[in-house]
């Protein structure tokens, strides 16, 4: 029973999704370790926009996306990007609200165009705590979130001593799937809540095509050492 790596597209999204949510857990705090009542305003529903609420939701924040492809949203709410699909600005803060005030996460895409939705934000009140990385014009609709007081996040590079681990657990190992992310949890340092909120949650989010997926950030060294015990965990059970 091989011990299975994912594709490089599928490393990739991961690598792109963990950066964002480490990005937004600096701003978590420690007592709470989590963005729970937090809102997340990720702009275009395109690539990173996409990754960003998928990090969104792993880090408890409630993320607000827009686009105006109707067969994009609908595509990104089947592959588990976003949550819900809307049509207005109203729809969406109702959904929003409510889990901002249970600090639970939530992501919500509403399909209109960006400049209008921003327009409608400013005009309503609606501020974000948070906003996507970004250089932002000085007459945008972002710059005129900042200057009110939202907080653009910052998305940095691994250091040169980590790597993201991942691991596609084999078909046949999947009832071994406590023990698995047991072994990789116990890699991890005590006080390290960004890497255990991660291991825990990012296969929820992540879509279906990565449910057997688990990934951590780690050193080399530490990743060598989850090679070798997985490997014999895979010899018990061939």
């Amino acid at each position: 029973m091989p011990l299975d790596s994912p594709s490089s597209a599928v490393n990739e999204l991961i690598a792109q999704v963990y950066l964002n949510y480490a990005a937004l857990m600096r701003f978590a705090l420690a007592e709470q370790q989590h963005l729970g009542g937090t809102l997340l305003y990720a702009g275009e529903l395109d690539e990173q926009g996409g990754a960003l609420s998928m990090a969104g939701n792993i880090a408890g924040a409630a993320t607000l996306a827009a686009t105006a492809d109707q067969a994009a949203s609908k595509q990104a709410m089947r592959d588990g990007t976003v949550d819900f699909v809307v049509t207005t600005l109203d729809e969406a803060l109702r959904i929003l609200k409510n889990q901002v005030r249970k600090r639970e996460a939530v992501s919500v895409c509403v399909v209109a165009a960006l400049e209008d939705v921003e327009r409608e934000m400013l005009e309503r009140g609606v501020l974000p705590d948070l906003l996507a990385a970004g250089d932002y014009a000085p007459a945008s609709s972002i710059a005129d979130f900042v200057a009110l007081g939202a907080r653009p996040i910052e998305v940095r590079p691994l250091a040169d001593v980590q790597i993201i681990f991942t691991l596609e657990i084999p078909v046949g190992l999947t009832r071994e799937t406590a023990r698995i992310e047991e072994m990789l949890a116990e890699s991890l340092a005590e006080g390290d809540f960004v890497n255990r909120r991660w291991l825990r949650l990012s296969p929820r989010y992540l879509g279906s095509e990565l449910r057997r997926v688990r990934s951590l950030v780690c050193e080399a060294g530490v990743a060598l050492e989850l090679e070798v015990q997985l490997g014999q965990l895979i010899g018990e059970r061939s």
